[in-house]
């Protein structure tokens, strides 16, 4: 944690740039050139430009709406006007706006360190201290930490806008903690039934002539030391919750920490020793914080384990155990470079039905 501040901004995956640069949204990188050697079916263009990946259907639909959205007032390519296959249409709109240097579409779908080193890809508006947003919805946040951690600069984290940036629904969020509180409850409460009292099993007296009311065992609910009627039993309190809506539960969770400001990102959280008060030190440093929920990519350094257990404003999480209610429970989420990476790659896993 110590001297590991990381700057990040928001990235969208598969949105075109903003034509406005005077209100940057996201930050761009222009795509690798493909390989030859890529696997999968390849097709060329007549001019013999680079090989190009089939595109899976749909794709080339996608691009040439982006294309046209970025180049409202261009007139149409004679090329474009006979019916060609769609990969010699988008080959061909692609190779309209390469010669116009229109910017290209995000590619990334991962989180990226942009070290100082490369600044030249950042735009110079988006490196100074202030909310990235737009006039409707403000969607996120980045900061200069270089006046926290003793003065050191790590460059900028740029997250994944596909995880970071997603419209925020209370009512998911509802629904991911209720199934966590319920499927977390243990359901070991039991209660015992006539059958299951210790005691007599005989007729306490006879049926007539005492001019008492009828009883024909006193381990009944009716008794001290009877049975329990209707109690508990040991069951589990689980619900089902589809894993794509628990995803994007978590999802909304970050991004609602993302568009508060309330996410800080370290390249680690190291710290020189287990005494608390240095941790004590780092959290003071942090404005209208009340609970701190700090993430680290791996295993937890031992270390930093026993430096905040005697905290009871600070608990520590590998990002395999980040979750909404941990999230909601705390109102600054610090991660590390590597948990932020980690829970970008999950979040693009694959769901095993």
């Amino acid at each position: 944690m110590c001297g590991s501040a990381v700057r990040y901004v928001i990235g969208r995956v598969g949105v075109p740039p903003n034509p406005n640069p005077s209100s940057p949204r996201f930050l761009f990188r222009p795509p690798p050139p493909p390989s030859p050697t890529t696997s999968g079916r390849l097709f060329r263009s007549p001019r013999s430009s680079p090989p190009m990946r089939a595109l899976p259907r749909g794709a080339a639909a996608s691009l040439l709406r982006a294309a046209a959205a970025a180049a409202p007032c261009r007139p149409r390519p004679v090329q474009l006007q006979r019916r060609l296959p769609d990969a010699d249409r988008l080959l061909a709109m692609v190779r309209c706006l390469a010669d116009d240097n229109i910017p290209a579409v995000c590619f990334s779908r991962y989180s990226t360190l942009v070290t100082p080193s490369d600044e030249v890809l950042v735009p110079p508006e988006l490196l100074s201290s202030r909310t990235v947003g737009t006039p409707e919805r403000k969607i996120g946040q980045y900061e200069d930490l270089n006046n926290k951690f003793h003065n050191e600069d790590k460059g900028y984290m740029v997250l994944d806008g596909d995880v970071f940036d997603v419209p925020i629904r209370k009512d998911i969020v509802h629904r991911v903690v209720r199934w966590q509180l319920a499927k977390r409850q243990q359901g070991t409460h039991s209660t015992k039934i006539i059958s299951e009292v210790s005691g007599t099993g005989r007729k306490p007296y006879k049926q007539k002539g005492t001019g008492r009311a009828r009883h024909g065992t006193l381990r009944g609910p009716q008794f001290r030391g009877g049975a329990t009627m209707h109690g508990p039993k040991p069951r589990s309190h689980a619900i089902k919750l589809q894993k794509k809506v628990r995803r994007l539960g978590l999802k909304i969770a970050l991004s609602a920490r993302t568009a508060e400001g309330k996410l800080l990102v370290f390249e680690d959280l190291e710290v020189p020793s287990h005494k608390t008060k240095n941790v004590v030190s780092y959290i003071s440093q942090m404005e209208d914080t009340k609970k701190v929920l700090l993430v680290d990519g791996g295993d937890i350094d031992k270390k930093l384990k026993l430096a905040t257990q005697n905290l009871h404003y600070v608990n520590v999480l590998p990002s395999i155990g980040l979750n909404v209610y941990s999230i909601l429970q705390h109102d600054t989420l610090v991660m590390t470079r590597d948990a932020v990476n980690r829970i970008v790659e999950r979040m693009h896993t694959p769901i095993n039905r």
